[in-house]
């Protein structure tokens, strides 16, 4: 079988900061924080009421009026994210529909479309629901919505793996490029989560921050005082191509999807291996994979949820990868910025991975205020880093133990 190698020749992002990838990058550079009162749901009686929620979004600038009605929100934020990166991408048609797939992870899919409809159930009976109510709720429909539009007929599904769902679609569409089975991938995460149920849910096992009276600092990875994360939503896609199918058709490149790793912690439903062998699994087998040592790695964008096992956890890991080199990568998470966006977290993580690379500027964790010692790494503290760097890690950990960490390169 022919080498192949997989490119990115699109991206798009929707996220707390800004509803599409320039605004996105933007504000991430210059370390703008996007956490604030929630305003979507009345919050009164809840132990937490700030989130990252994406501000002023329109469907309609990617959905006709009739298509967005038939949509739950975290589809209409996956369709807003695909048509920015097709649009970058520029692909006018394809030489083999089957040639050509989507694969968009969710880690809860349609949740405030199951809100609102079991709401009618127990005020109208079994007839108020609305018989849209399963294609609206189900996790696989952002993927087949975006298929849909754009004619893409190839391997076309959801993976769900609570908040490493995005990062396991960019990696199995890497997969569908490397086998022979495909020449282009729409793949990326979505979710549209911050709504009652999932709010009270995470409040209730005290997973998230309660930093009600200053929800701006509320989410500060690796600091000493961090108190739980912030749960966002938003969407991040790629397009993925063999790089020779790009090369044929001139398309612009903007980076290098090279390899992954994906493990199990086979430890805990929601707390991550204290001893970080899932994490220290996923990054030893991005790097064998991508055919690069440690000393080429110069970027980390972690996981880095502000919770106190993770954070740590995480940073141990990355001591344990990288030895000696650890002193020398920069790491930082933009979830102080945006907040958790669970299943989408890792593809949006993965566009800022790889904006990241071809800009030269390295993204800011913000809110960093007192060291702890048990996070001893360098995480860009509160300003972003101007450094060009060759290769990139992106990690995504999700509940139930599903690690999975993306490596990138830069093609300048």
């Amino acid at each position: 079988m022919e080498s192949r190698k997989v490119v990115i020749t699109g991206m798009g992002m929707v996220t707390a900061v800004g509803n599409d990838l320039d605004s996105s990058w933007e504000a991430l550079k210059a370390g703008k924080n996007g956490i604030a009162p929630l305003v979507q749901f009345d919050t009164e009686g809840f132990k937490v009421n700030f989130g990252g929620e994406v501000k002023n979004f329109d469907p309609l600038i990617a959905m006709d009026a009739k298509e967005a009605r038939k949509a739950d929100r975290f589809c209409q934020l996956a369709m807003a994210a695909a048509v920015q990166a097709m649009d970058q991408a520029d692909i006018k048609e394809l030489d083999d529909s089957y040639r050509a797939g989507v694969i968009i992870g969710s880690g809860i899919g349609g949740m405030f479309t199951f809100e609102e409809q079991h709401s009618k159930l127990l005020k109208r009976g079994a007839r108020g629901v609305s018989p849209m109510f399963i294609p609206m709720m189900i996790g696989d429909m952002a993927s087949g919505l975006v298929s849909i539009r754009y004619g893409f007929r190839g391997a076309n599904y959801c993976t769900v793996s609570a908040c490493a769902s995005g990062g396991h679609a960019l990696g199995s569409a890497y997969d569908q490029i490397i086998l022979g089975h495909a020449d282009v991938m729409i793949a990326g995460g979505a979710e549209a989560a911050v709504c009652s149920m999932a709010l009270a849910g995470f409040a209730n096992m005290k997973a998230p921050s309660t930093r009600n009276d200053n929800p701006g600092r509320a989410s500060r990875p690796f600091d000493k005082d961090r108190d739980g994360f912030v749960l966002g939503e938003g969407a991040g896609i790629m397009v993925l191509e063999s790089e020779q199918h790009a090369l044929d058709r001139g398309a612009t490149i903007y980076g290098e999807l090279c390899g992954y790793g994906m493990t199990g912690d086979a430890y805990h439903m929601t707390q991550p291996d204290t001893e970080g062998r899932g994490a220290f699994g996923s990054m030893s087998q991005a790097l064998r994979t991508s055919g690069i040592n440690t000393h080429q790695v110069g970027y980390i964008n972690a996981h880095g949820t502000s919770t106190h096992f993770n954070d740590k956890i995480e940073s141990g890991a990355i001591r344990q990868v990288f030895g000696d080199h650890a002193d020398h990568v920069k790491v930082s998470s933009t979830k102080s910025m945006i907040g958790h966006l669970l299943g989408a977290a890792g593809a949006v993580e993965a566009v800022i991975t790889t904006l990241a690379l071809k800009d030269g500027i390295l993204p800011p964790t913000i809110n960093y205020e007192t060291p702890d010692p048990e996070c001893d790494l360098f995480y860009c503290p509160n300003e972003a880093v101007k450094q060009e760097v060759d290769f990139a890690l992106s990690n995504s950990f999700g509940f139930g133990g599903h690690n999975v960490t993306l490596c990138f390169g830069a093609r300048r």
